[in-house]
């Protein structure tokens, strides 16, 4: 038989199942079969093993999963402690006997006063039922509802930390499992408690009838006398009660700190030392306050004085400590930082990188980007980043906000890859009063050019803003003036912060939804470069580019016949004719437009030659003159309903006409025929000639 258990390797620990299976079934048992006193000696024992060492598990764990058992293990020691009570009150009132533990607890404790040995007893329930069991269900009462509401935003936050790459599937399945696991134990704990109030209040029960029962039993059938019996019966059913009861409190305080238990990589023990000395001053000032007691008239001097002194030396040493931890960790510090510098050569590459859009501030508008001080900028600047989003579909990296302290006192530059675009004096006390007919303010100010559209305006006080408002005038703070201008610098030089990392982000929004098109259009096609060129022409005509999938789908129709950037460009522009006059339309759902003269579109087009940044005329400058000239005086005497210049010239010749005229004329939309839709009427003010 040996031989056979040690060939199938058999252990305690692999058949533990098994042992805790027949234990259950035992505890059972106990409390029909009889126990004599020296076997019940030994389960006493047994059970205030148990109770100890679930106790110090309790300590010394982390977190409540290391012990999620403990809800099941609460009811069967429960059971286990009522099948002990069962046999001993057996033993206690048919042999006024109930072994050497039960004898000796209730000597010990009774020490001759039975009716101090009751109350302790009445005062260890009353600790267990009232105060530590009582608390320990509500705390798990509302852990379990806090950790069910709270479960869908960790399933959201398990979701996107799974999407965003930073666990892996086997780690989320975990987490998810935990989380389940930890949601029932709290729920099963709020119910295992109810357990431990009923094991009290069948305690003090079963002490009851022990005593009463006793004394009949020892007067009636054993030939005591009252006084004998009830002396005999007393102490053994105290005895007893303390038995249960030890075990039972032991229970329900390591239910208490196991449900109480903050969330934290270290165990109870190493929490306790570690926050209550975190503070040395407090143990110093605890220090000076004993002191002080042991002073005051009456007071057990000697005791104050030496909880003083120990109080005060702890915390001398722990800020001595404390201070010997800092200096270790600097000096740690300044050797890695040595170490380091000694090992890797300088990184530049921080020193020569540039910011692809930053705005520069000085010293004065400083409190405009402080939110102590009630400036919004930062917030007002990060809604630039979404409006250019939403209005022409390009994704604008984090704008970075600094002082500078080299440029004037209330001047901001907005700077595109280091470069200088643009830049502005505003007053961050006053407000920017302007007239929208462009007539003269009649209202007391400082002059000053309006810098995002370059109109006449006044800084004006704010104690003058409602008298300006009231004139019909125009009054901005300083913030939107600064965002404004920001916003508009943003959209004019789009296409210069459209670069390939830019591209290829757009590019893989789209596919997340159409994964069709880039499929087919990347790489086989077309290349994020070139994809990028046509998305800079668009934008440098001010085209929005929100509608990708229109953009892709006209660039793989037409990218198998040419790979003309500039043709290709012209086809989009083709395909997003509404999206183009969406805004040149007037309320009558027309455009008004000036034309050029048949001359001068025969001699461009006559001209036309191509180059690296696409067509341009190669004609006469004194001709150019000519048409530059006619072209300001038609714009002098025409007026366009949505003050948006428009010239109408024919397709073939639209690139390179935009190209002649983009230099002095940069706010001119430039249209061809094809790109104004069917239903869209076409009103004619001028021609241009010479």
């Amino acid at each position: 038989m040996i031989i056979m258990l040690k060939d199938k390797g058999f252990s305690i620990k692999n058949n533990l199942d098994i042992i805790v299976a027949f234990g259950v079934i035992l505890i059972v048992l106990m409390i029909i079969i009889p126990l004599p006193p020296g076997i019940l000696d030994i389960f006493f024992a047994i059970n205030i093993s148990i109770s100890i060492v679930i106790m110090l598990l309790t300590m010394f764990t982390t977190n409540v999963l290391q012990l999620s058992v403990f809800p099941t293990l609460l009811l069967v020691t429960t059971l286990f402690r009522l099948a002990l009570n069962v046999s001993s009150t057996r033993l206690i009132l048919g042999q006024a006997d109930a072994g050497k533990i039960v004898q000796a607890f209730g000597e010990f404790v009774i020490g001759g006063n039975y009716f101090v040995g009751i109350i302790i007893f009445l005062i260890i329930v009353i600790i267990q039922f009232l105060v530590i069991t009582s608390g320990a269900g509500r705390v798990s009462e509302v852990s379990a509802r806090f950790t069910l509401d709270a479960m869908p935003g960790k399933q959201m936050s398990i979701d996107a930390d799974l999407n965003a790459g930073m666990i892996t599937e086997e780690d989320a399945r975990k987490k998810r499992i935990d989380l389940q696991r930890e949601a029932d134990f709290y729920g099963a704990m709020d119910g295992a408690s109810k357990f431990v109030k009923g094991d009290a209040i069948a305690g003090i029960i079963i002490t009851i009838i022990n005593i009463l029962g006793g004394i009949v039993i020892g007067a009636v059938m054993m030939d005591m006398s009252i006084g004998e019996a009830a002396a005999k019966f007393t102490q053994l059913t105290i005895g007893d009660g303390l038995v249960s009861q030890l075990p039972a409190l032991l229970i329900s305080t390591a239910s208490g700190i196991l449900v109480t238990r903050s969330g934290s990589d270290d165990n109870f023990g190493a929490q306790v030392s570690s926050q209550l000395t975190a503070f040395p001053v407090v143990i110093a000032i605890a220090s000076l306050v004993l002191f002080i007691l042991g002073i005051i008239p009456g007071m057990p001097t000697l005791v104050f004085f030496a909880l003083s002194a120990a109080s005060g030396t702890s915390a001398y040493l722990m800020y001595k400590d404390e201070k010997q931890q800092a200096k270790q960790k600097i000096e740690i510090e300044e050797k890695e930082i040595v170490e380091s510098e000694s090992r890797e050569p300088e990184n530049v590459m921080n020193l020569i990188s540039v910011e692809p859009l930053e705005v520069e501030i000085g010293y004065g508008l400083i409190p405009m980007a402080d939110e102590s001080s009630g400036g919004d900028l930062l917030q007002r600047i990060s809604s630039v980043r979404r409006q250019c989003a939403i209005e022409m579909g390009i994704v604008v990296q984090p704008i970075r906000i600094r002082d500078n302290l080299q440029i004037r006192n209330n001047e901001y530059v907005i700077k595109i890859r280091g470069t200088v675009i643009a830049r502005a004096d505003i007053m961050p006390s006053m407000f920017l009063c302007m007239n929208p007919s462009g007539e003269d303010i009649n209202i007391q100010g400082i002059k000053t050019i309006e810098p995002t559209f370059g109109i006449e305006a006044l800084w004006i006080n704010k104690d003058q803003r409602e008298d300006a408002e009231i004139k019909g005038l125009t009054v901005v703070d300083p913030t939107t003036v600064m965002v404004t201008h920001l916003t508009e610098t943003i959209k004019a030089h789009s296409y210069e912060l459209l670069g390939r990392q830019e591209t290829k982000v757009i590019l893989d929004s789209v596919k997340e939804k159409y994964p069709t098109v880039i499929e087919e259009l990347v790489p086989d096609l077309m290349t994020i470069g070139e994809i990028q060129k046509v998305l800079q022409g668009l934008l440098k005509e001010k085209v929005s580019i929100k509608d990708m999938v229109t953009i892709l789908e006209c660039l793989a129709d037409n990218s198998r016949n040419t790979k003309d950037i500039e043709m290709l460009t012209e086809y989009v522009r083709f395909s997003l004719s509404r999206t183009i006059c969406n805004d040149l339309v007037d309320e009558e759902h027309r455009i008004t437009a000036v034309t050029i003269s048949p001359d001068i579109e025969k001699l461009i087009g006559s001209n036309i030659q191509k180059s690296m940044q696409g067509s341009f005329p190669a004609i006469n400058p004194d001709i150019t003159t000519e048409i530059f000239n006619s072209i300001k005086v038609m714009l002098e005497s025409t007026h366009f309903p949505t003050n948006i210049p428009i010239i109408l010239v024919s397709p073939r010749i639209r690139p390179a006409f935009r190209k002649l005229i983009e230099m002095v004329f940069p706010s001119i939309v430039v249209l061809s025929l094809n790109e104004i839709p069917n239903d869209v009427e076409i009103r004619t003010e001028g021609v241009v000639s010479i």
